[in-house]
């Protein structure tokens, strides 16, 4: 295969909605440039993109799959993605190798909340984009309405390059950049390109007029050059948009049939001529703040932006080539680890297909495969320190849920197979709860826990169970309560004795220290937890030795591991040791430490021992005729709204829920609002539980 350099390099990744039509763009893209002879399509299951088991099962995109294609002397890099935002990571991870976003948008439906969620992304990486608007040959097209749509999520830099034109009966396309008009026959394909109707012809040049100014507007020698000719021609209208481009301040759009085979090979010309490359990009940073030299004679820089297991291959890896070139058999340094890997393959992938290569050079995107200790979001380079690339952040899970092997004996093998999965996908988050003793599994949504399940059980083997995750409450005490015990215990030789007395109160921060007290020592422990035990020493005349104090507070502190009322931690207490007893020969620590955890536990139960319960903060982007429903939903999980707040046409609405009443909430929403609704949350505070959930939970 031909090696491109940076400049005639084009790493295009495909984004949009569910069922905008990206993997069958994809598809009329490699045949229309000859990478394959027979376009596939979703329902025989056979495109290039979508080649995994489970997507033939979904008919959906369920991971980004980078494909390649070669037209007029560029080679172009596409990244197919999902639509579901339950895919988001393989969305955000694609958006960060890509030198240019396409956005697919159906238009039947315009700008839809998938697209939304996605172009928030794309707005945080500052990448340049384009728009086409697909499907405009169906029935129910509204390019006028798609566009309108569009301009309302980026505002007036949405220019349009193409509008589409039913002439004759026949689909045509006017492109006010060339100024032709592309008419295409049932079939599609390969258009004819005729003179722009006279009928059209005042909208198509004020149309271009439009575009002449925004290309202009993007360079100061285009300006200069609008202004002494009053117009620019296509080559320089071509600088200007790319800078327009590049600035994240123009975002042209196309229309076309990706089904039909309409328009994509004038999509194909722009990306190739217009679209920025790798080289146009502004240098990255590293971590350590220094320049990664988007050079080929530099030292070869990788960044790993996905990775995914293949039985028949393992694990591959991809990466794009930041800096230098990478050849087979080099050896590289993860710069996370500090460990080398060799380099022992290198390809190019479409879909499954692997071409094997020998060199890739700055800006170009590949795979490899057999490396042992690299990670998504993990840097090779030659030298160890200096060239870690920024990671990509991912969201926080949105649903957790409890999950075990259906067969004790293969919770081991569960346990590496989530492991696996985690690195290939870090939007998975997998810890051991060691206070529910129960593994979590936290992802983005119902559908990508089926599909955690689906590679659970027909790539590891492994069938699995989940349930509602176990609420980790903490136990807390509200007014202050005296206790004392007496520990006696003969039977022959040395016996066990030991008295205390205590008084316990709530802790919190700043308080005042105890009055009425000999206060002779103090200790905070900060507990693991959350919260604290803080301990006083307030012994006088020597009533317990000081060396016993340390197996008091442990005494205490066992208690507090396994609160009185459910088991659950304790937290934010003070405990003043005034005073006890003990013997000569009887009393040791041991004695010491159960006087004290029954005295504590005694005063615990008397000093109106409370639950407390996380809470989360939750923010729900809603439409505006949908804020009723969310609402009475929220309210019905004893949220408490802190407000609302106007974006476009949506409401943001803030609260404070329970994390009790948080589970299936994810499903709930998308069920009632179509999809059209998503939310973010994080931990709050730890609150009180209501008098009656608690007395439920005592029980």
């Amino acid at each position: 295969m031909k090696i491109y350099d940076d400049k005639h390099i084009k790493n295009v990744v495909f984004v949009g909605a569910h069922n905008s039509g990206k993997t069958t763009l994809a598809e009329t893209m490699l045949f229309e440039a000859g990478i394959i002879k027979r376009r596939g399509n979703i329902e025989n299951k056979n495109t290039v993109s979508d080649y995994h088991e489970i997507e033939h099962e979904r008919e959906a995109s369920v991971f980004a799959t980078p494909l390649h294609t070669e037209w007029r002397n560029y080679k172009i890099n596409i990244i197919d993605t999902p639509g579901l935002d339950d895919f988001i990571g393989e969305i955000i991870s694609s958006i960060r190798v890509s030198d240019t976003i396409t956005t697919v948008i159906n238009a039947k439906n315009g700008v839809e909340i998938g697209t939304e969620i996605i172009w928030n992304y794309i707005n945080k990486y500052h990448k340049p984009t384009l728009f086409v608007v697909n499907q405009i040959d169906h029935k129910d097209a509204n390019f006028d309405a798609s566009f309108n749509s569009i301009k309302q999520l980026v505002g007036n830099n949405a220019i349009k390059i193409q509008y589409p034109l039913m002439v004759d009966g026949s689909q045509c396309i006017i492109d006010v950049l060339k100024m032709k008009m592309y008419k295409f026959g049932p079939e599609g394909g390969k258009p004819e390109k005729l003179a722009i109707p006279e009928d059209q012809k005042e909208l198509a040049n004020q149309l271009h007029n439009e575009l002449v100014e925004k290309a202009a507007e993007n360079d100061e020698e285009l300006m200069e050059l609008f202004f002494d000719k009053g117009t620019l021609n296509e080559d320089e209208m071509r600088t200007g948009i790319k800078a327009g481009m590049l600035n994240h301040d123009v975002f042209p759009v196309f229309c076309v049939s990706a089904l039909n085979d309409m328009g994509t090979g004038r999509l194909m010309g722009f990306i190739d001529n217009v679209a920025p490359a790798a080289a146009d990009l502004k240098p990255e940073q590293s971590v350590e703040g220094n320049e990664i030299v988007r050079e080929k004679e530099a030292a070869p820089v990788l960044f790993v932006f996905k990775s995914i297991y293949q039985p028949n291959l393992g694990q591959i890896t991809f990466f794009k080539v930041k800096s230098g070139e990478v050849k087979v058999n080099d050896k590289l340094i993860n710069c996370r680890n500090g460990e080398t890997e060799t380099i022992n393959q290198l390809f190019i992938m479409d879909g499954k297909n692997k071409e094997a290569v020998k060199t890739l050079t700055t800006g170009d995107i590949g795979a490899t495969t057999k490396l042992k200790f690299t990670e998504t979001n993990d840097t090779l380079a030659t030298v160890e320190e200096g060239f870690t690339i920024k990671p990509i952040q991912y969201p926080d899970a949105r649903i957790t849920k409890a999950i075990t092997a259906t067969k004790v004996k293969e919770e081991e093998k569960l346990s590496e197979s989530l492991k696996r999965l985690q690195t290939q996908d870090p939007t998975i988050l997998v810890n051991y709860s060691n206070e529910t003793k129960e593994t979590l599994i936290g992802c983005q949504g119902e559908l990508h826990l089926a599909t955690i399940t689906w590679a659970l059980e027909h790539i590891y083997g492994i069938k699995v169970e989940y349930k509602r995750p176990k609420i980790q409450y903490r136990e807390t005490i509200q007014r202050s309560a005296t206790a004392n015990y007496r520990h006696k215990k003969q039977s022959g030789g040395s016996g066990q004795f030991a008295q205390v007395h205590m008084k316990i109160e709530p802790w919190f921060e700043n308080m005042p220290e105890p009055e009425g007290f000999n206060i002779r020592g103090k200790e905070e422990v900060t507990l693991d937890w959350g919260g604290k035990l803080v301990f006083y020493n307030c012994i006088v005349g020597g009533a317990i030795d000081t060396r016993y104090l340390p197996s008091v507070v442990k005494g205490i502190l066992e208690v507090m591991e396994s609160g009185p009322l459910t088991n659950s931690y304790a937290r934010d207490i003070r405990v003043m040791l005034f005073d006890g007893k003990m013997h000569s020969v009887d009393s040791n620590d041991i004695s010491f430490k159960i006087a004290s955890a029954h005295a504590f536990k005694e005063a615990f139960l008397n000093a109106n021992p409370r639950l407390l319960e996380p809470t989360q903060e939750i923010s729900v982007k809603v439409p505006e005729q949908m804020v009723g429903s969310v609402m009475t939903e929220l309210q019905s999980r004893r949220s408490m709204i802190l407000g609302i707040e106007t974006q476009d046409n949506y409401q943001v609405l803030k609260c404070i829920t329970p994390a009790a009443e948080l589970f299936g909430f994810s499903t709930i929403l998308r069920s009632i609002t179509q999809g059209k609704a998503t939310f973010s949350s994080q931990f709050s505070a730890y609150q009180t539980v209501p008098t009656n959930v608690q007395k439920e939970l005592v029980s």
